[in-house]
């Protein structure tokens, strides 16, 4: 295979229109590593490639001498390196090095010019464009029309590379189309939200606490990947309506739930929003959780009866689920009323006196600690027969399978 190493030199500083920097072009024709054919200057207006392994580290002899602090000679030294790399592999390399001018257009059909005598005289089948600026990087897809590119090096001077490194790091991400609506448009709107919000406040901090949540704001949106569930959910539904799945009303039903679960946990809050930030907490769980724990309940029970339609062996994670709400809820409601009773935001449990005929049993009230220990309880014992429930019924559709 052959490829041709080309070092571009958009501005001209290494190789001139003439030749290269100090006239050194390789005509003895003992560059056998390369294979090159040895190439004079013939004159023309657009300049003379610099072609063969010797005749490059002519040149890089003569841009070190003339300009010891130039990136020109890492870029050359680079070329060449990778010009031996390549012909370890068992590959015809042609180093090269092309050059353009001060000129911006005369300069990029200057090296498109020489790319193409490169190509009718040695005919590669390959390039690989060596840089050391983005300037240079800019005449890539002129290269490229000309010859297949099948790499580019970037040379980066190590006393600049995390100036060059920030640079390349900059054009990407101006390229990831998700990126930048992820940052730059909630930044965007943040910056043109400033001059609004002063124009319309004078307090500075209103300004700053109004352009910080839009930036958070969409930041969080994208970080935690909300747009994309957010489009998987609507996906989920429409596979849902298409496919008549019960489970959709079941949610219906599960969501109005949850709303009037938070509209009395708002209400029962409100009541204690004098008090401590633990005991207004504790009233919106002691009034919510009963209708999030049945709203979680018609969910699990719409999704396990989706499941049983299919005639297909229900998993035992699906027979759980509807136990796995009630149990937690008995939880969560058991440890609200701790917390409130000891307050003293809500009475204790009293029991009235009960008579069955010759047995009597005397009103009693039931303490906080008792009433804690009575809810653990049945939330486990719940948990536990769900797990029961699971582990039979699952086992026995397991069977059931493995028996067609």
């Amino acid at each position: 295979m052959s490829t041709l190493v080309v070092c571009v030199d958009r501005d001209g500083s290494v190789v001139g229109s003439d030749g290269p920097a100090g006239g050194t072009v390789d005509t003895d024709g003992s560059d056998t590593e390369d294979d090159d054919t040895p190439e004079r200057g013939d004159g023309s207006e657009h300049g003379v490639p610099v072609v063969g392994r010797e005749a490059v580290r002519s040149l890089v002899l003569a841009t070190g001498l003339d300009d010891p602090e130039s990136s020109r000679v890492n870029c050359l030294l680079a070329a060449l390196r990778t010009a031996d790399d390549l012909r370890s592999e068992g590959e015809r390399a042609i180093v090269a090095v092309v050059a353009g001018g001060t000129e911006t257009v005369n300069a990029d059909r200057a090296i498109a010019r020489q790319i193409e005598d490169l190509v009718a005289t040695h005919r590669p089948e390959a390039a690989v464009v060596v840089v050391d600026s983005a300037e240079d990087e800019r005449l890539v897809p002129v290269i490229e029309s000309r010859v297949r590119v099948d790499a580019v090096d970037r040379v980066v001077v190590r006393q600049a590379r995390d100036l060059e490194s920030t640079y390349y790091q900059l054009k990407q991400f101006l390229a990831d189309e998700q990126l930048r609506r992820a940052v730059l448009v909630p930044l965007g709107i943040a910056l043109l939200a400033v001059p609004v919000l002063l124009t319309l406040t004078a307090s500075p901090t209103v300004v700053v606490a109004v352009a910080a949540a839009v930036v958070g704001s969409g930041v969080l949106y994208k970080g935690l990947g909300v747009d994309d569930a957010l489009a998987g959910l609507a996906g989920d539904a429409r596979a849902a309506l298409y496919s008549g799945q019960v489970s959709i009303v079941t949610y219906v039903v599960a969501a109005g739930l949850a709303l009037v679960g938070i509209a009395a946990g708002g209400i029962g809050a409100s009541e204690l929003v004098d008090e401590s930030p633990l005991l207004t907490a504790m009233a919106f769980a002691f009034d919510s959780v009963p209708w999030l724990a049945t709203a979680g309940l018609a969910a699990a029970a719409g999704r396990l009866l989706d499941e049983w339609l299919r005639a297909e062996p229900i998993r035992s994670s699906y027979l759980y689920l509807p136990f796995l709400p009630v149990a937690v809820g008995l939880v969560v409601r058991g440890f609200a009323a701790y917390f409130l009773e000891r307050a003293g935001a809500i009475e204790p449990v009293t029991v009235a006196p009960v008579a069955f005929g010759p047995v009597s049993v005397r009103g009693f009230a039931v303490g906080s600690d008792a009433r804690l220990a009575a809810f653990v309880v049945a939330g486990v014992l719940v948990s536990l027969l769900g797990v029961r429930v699971a582990a039979t019924v699952g086992g026995r559709n397991g069977e059931r399978d493995v028996a067609r």
